[in-house]
């Protein structure tokens, strides 16, 4: 069974995600891919700041995120004469990365200005050893809590990175995450700019190939790989629907009955994620 074209709730939720319309050429591609790069440029000049900051993991999300703000840098130094102006590419590894190749990879692609790495596992292990309720929690439990415990480290050592060095931290977050709930509150999901917003995971991956990204991290398979229980499950795994029923939900098309419920229940219980914090 599949739901009727254009169905109301997927347009509604569509319009509060701010959801791109499909490329529907390849002309209206480069021009989004090219939007979005001037986003950069235009958020980090009006900051008043010189330095862009974003964790790379070798998906294609990061990837993207990362070559457009290394060509945003490129342009500014060019149109201000500024030689001040940075992306610093910065690996956030926790003990050792399953997809460690995809991630070096990404980083010979995006060839920022500046690389680092800030291994993460101390002071997660450190946090948690002084958390004792942790260690009631059934494994998968606490195997979650603790995932989201890498994710907010994560963030904090991109904050300093990006405090230390007059910079801002770009996230990574698109239209085909935020429907389902799939990031962390204030680890991922907590950034200065979010310039892949609005897109659905296939449009992430088109602008991946229109930069020139090689075809393998292009079409890899998508992990948040934050829990050491099940390393390097795949994003659709957890969702229980496939990013091409979610795409085409986002845009409007048909999709069995099945997925259309799975989406709408993630987006109703993930509503606290994207909301601003509550007030009296």
């Amino acid at each position: 069974m599949t739901l009727p074209r254009l169905h109301p709730r997927q347009n509604a939720i569509a319009a509060v995600l701010g959801v791109t319309p499909p490329f529907t050429n390849p002309a209206m591609l480069a021009a989004e891919a090219l939007r979005r790069q001037v986003f950069i440029e235009d958020t980090l000049q009006a900051s008043g700041l010189t330095t862009l900051v974003l964790g790379i993991s070798g998906g294609v999300d990061s990837l993207v995120a990362g070559r457009l703000a290394q060509l945003a840098v490129q342009a500014l130094r060019t149109r201000t004469r500024d030689g001040r102006y940075r992306f610093i590419a910065v690996r956030l590894p926790y003990s050792t990365q399953h997809d460690e190749d995809a991630a070096r990879a990404a980083l010979a692609f995006i060839r920022a200005d500046e690389e680092c790495t800030v291994p993460i596992e101390n002071a997660v292990q450190a946090l948690a050893a002084h958390l004792p309720k942790l260690s009631t929690l059934p494994a998968r439990r606490r195997d979650v809590v603790l995932g989201n415990v890498k994710a907010r480290t994560r963030m904090v050592a991109q904050y300093a990175l990006a405090n230390a060095t007059g910079g801002l931290v770009i996230g990574t977050d698109h239209a085909a995450e935020a429907v389902m709930g799939f990031f962390t509150k204030f680890g991922d999901g907590a950034c200065d700019l979010a310039p892949l917003s609005g897109l659905v995971k296939g449009q992430v991956r088109a602008i991946a190939a229109h930069l020139g990204a090689p075809a393998e991290l292009v079409h890899k398979t998508p992990t948040a790989d934050l829990e050491d229980l099940a390393p390097g499950r795949p994003d659709e795994a957890a969702y229980g629907v496939t990013y091409d029923q979610i795409d085409a939900f986002l845009h409007g098309q048909p999709v069995d009955a099945h997925a259309f419920q799975r989406i709408v229940t993630a987006y109703e219980a993930s509503g606290h994620k994207r909301a601003h914090p509550l007030t009296p």
